[in-house]
């Protein structure tokens, strides 16, 4: 099949406008006229991912994080960082990559946290175009700031999770949550604004903690790779499109890890 057929049905699930302004969202490594045999989905293209998809002979990548997300100088294959470009161009993986978009689409990635967690009745946390948006703000059943950290510790099976609080507030019962996948500390404002109890979200700057605080909003912070969590599904939404549509076309879930962090 045709790589443009399977993307026009993404592109139908999940339409490229809903992007944020000055979103990295599209095709943006090789094309989509060309036939495929394999589609591999991951989260970022690192080095590890590239290696994994020239080893399975995947044709068209389908990532969240896009691997060219600052300008680049030039394409020296010398250098490390353009080995990854380069090594994509040579065999022919075009990649496409669906980031704030998969974010704001109703079904997307932020609601798909919300049923892992068990968060209903939910909002937009900040609209970006009329009636959708970013982040999602609900109702958990009542329940301590800590039952809710060893909650997301667990369902997103992570050795770790910061709390934004002042020591005793651990105990300080919340029922209303506001959750951002990524790095959503500059919506946190939002977030108080639609009453939130807490805000999930990664990548918590210092200050932003401490303001969040100051303006009685508790925080937990799971880090950046619970986006990790598109992979499998977006690799199960192509499955069920490829046995309505008769597709013949191979779906590989990238199995490395590009997290870069780990903790002690």
């Amino acid at each position: 099949m045709l790589a443009s057929q399977l993307i026009a049905r993404y592109q139908a699930f999940c339409p490229p406008h809903l992007a944020m302004e000055g979103d990295v969202s599209g095709l943006q490594i090789g094309t989509l006229k060309k036939d495929i045999k394999r589609v591999m989905v991951a989260l970022d293209i690192r080095e590890t991912t590239v290696a994994e998809a020239i080893d399975k002979q995947v044709d068209l990548i389908i990532v969240k994080h896009a691997p060219i997300f600052r300008p680049i100088k030039d394409l020296v294959a010398d250098k490390l960082e353009n080995q990854i470009y380069l090594n994509l161009i040579k065999h022919d993986i075009a990649v496409y990559v669906s980031h704030t978009d998969i974010d704001v689409v109703e079904g997307g990635l932020n609601d798909w946290f919300c049923e892992l967690l068990g968060i209903e009745e939910t909002t937009v946390l900040h609209e970006t175009v009329e009636g959708q948006g970013i982040g999602r703000v609900g109702t958990i059943a009542e329940q301590t700031l800590e039952e809710l950290a060893v909650k997301v510790k667990s369902v997103f099976g992570l050795d770790a999770v910061r709390l934004v609080t002042y020591g005793h507030q651990a105990q300080q019962y919340v029922s209303r949550v506001a959750i951002c996948g990524g790095s959503g500390g500059s919506f946190y404002q939002d977030a108080i604004a639609k009453d939130a109890d807490v805000y999930i979200t990664g990548d918590i700057y210092y200050h932003t903690g401490q303001d969040m605080l100051t303006q009685g909003l508790l925080a937990i912070d799971p880090g950046h790779h619970i986006e990790v969590l598109f992979i499998k599904k977006i690799a199960d939404l192509l499955e069920n499109w490829k046995a309505e549509n008769g597709w013949d076309v191979e779906i590989l879930p990238s199995t490395v890890s590009t997290n870069p962090f780990r903790h002690l």
